[in-house]
């Protein structure tokens, strides 16, 4: 019998902790073996009980949610699970955690101490499973990588579009940073996020980012050289008025229980006549693309699939649905990826 994985809870609020507890212990797969109020206490116990995961509040008096990552990440790396509100700094805090190697986060539902966090148990027991299935040295060891010139694109308009979801902001953060400012394309970013924490996605990547990066607008013109992010809870899209290509935003009905979803932006994509396509899937849990991939290659020959390969992807399941699709181009660790975008399109 496969043993239980051990959990240790860091929240500054002992109804928190809790509650937490409740909702983890309910789960047979999962066992809680001890609670902190705060980051000191919380490292001290992680040394000593040794959990295989996490979860970490991100504000906390003595040593908060970040400083705490920071020294698990530093000096013992196990997968964490931030634990947020929904403040504007909350959010901002919890992308830096994301981008600073915590596996993922859940958003309390109404506010730093939620009586109402039952409502999302199974969100919560499931991000605490898939965590304790990451491999942590693909966040502590990067590897170098060289890549092989490739013949451009010869279209002027090109669309890269970029699905991820579990350990996506890091993965994203890497491709981004490596972009020049000169990039003959545009990107459009599906991000499994709740809606407010895009915002704070897009600002992040902005900062780190030699283009600009911003949170998708209803009916904006899509720019070449401009990377936008599709906001939580609305699938985004592209169509062709005139001789613009403008973002539609849309609440139609979750597509594998996602909105956004990658595969919506790709069946819309592969609608578009006379510009270059490029799909791009990296990190996360499910098959949301794989058939977005598909399309876009029934629809259009020509166009470029890469995914992330299993070498550095936290969540390997989105890169090889859209693999196992036998429609990829390339696999690539994610850290070649803006090299082969890079060799494609800067002319």
């Amino acid at each position: 019998m496969r043993e239980k994985i051990r959990v240790l809870v860091i929240d500054d609020s002992a109804f928190m902790r809790k509650m937490i507890t409740d909702i983890l212990s309910s789960d047979h797969r999962i066992t809680v073996i001890g609670t902190a109020r705060n980051g000191e206490i919380g490292l001290r116990k992680m040394k000593e009980l040794q959990p295989d995961v996490i979860t970490l509040d991100v504000e906390m008096p003595v040593m908060d949610g970040l400083s705490t990552l920071k020294e698990i990440m530093n000096n013992h790396p196990i997968p964490v699970v931030m634990i947020s509100g929904t403040s504007n700094q909350h959010m901002k805090k919890t992308i830096q955690a994301i981008s600073n190697g915590a596996i993922d986060f859940v958003a309390k539902p109404s506010g730093t101490i939620s009586v109402d966090i039952k409502r999302i148990e199974q969100e919560i027991i499931s991000k605490v499973i898939t965590a304790s299935q990451v491999d942590m040295n693909v966040i502590t060891k990067q590897k170098k990588f060289t890549s092989s010139k490739l013949t451009s694109f010869n279209q002027k308009e090109t669309l890269i579009c970029i699905g991820t979801s579990t350990g996506g902001p890091k993965a994203l953060e890497t491709i981004l940073k490596s972009i020049p400012k000169e990039l003959q394309a545009s990107i459009l970013i599906v991000q499994h996020m709740p809606e407010q924490f895009t915002k704070s996605l897009a600002q992040r990547l902005n900062q780190i980012a030699h283009i600009p990066v911003k949170e998708a607008r209803h009916h904006e013109q899509i720019k070449e050289g401009h990377a936008y992010v599709a906001p939580g809870n609305y699938h985004m899209l592209v169509q062709k008025k005139g001789k613009d290509l403008k973002i539609v935003l849309s609440k139609e009905e979750k597509q594998k229980g996602h909105r956004p979803s990658v595969d919506v932006l790709l069946q819309s994509v592969s609608q578009l006549n006379e510009c270059q396509k490029i799909a791009i899937i990296l990190t996360g849990m499910g098959k949301d693309g794989a058939k977005g991939v598909v399309e876009l290659k029934k629809a259009d020959k020509h166009s470029l699939v890469i995914t992330e390969s299993e070498q550095t992807a936290l969540i390997y399941g989105m890169p090889s649905a859209a693999k196992e699709t036998g429609h990829v181009n390339y696999t690539l660790p994610v850290h070649q990826i803006s090299e082969l975008l890079v060799d494609i399109l800067i002319k």
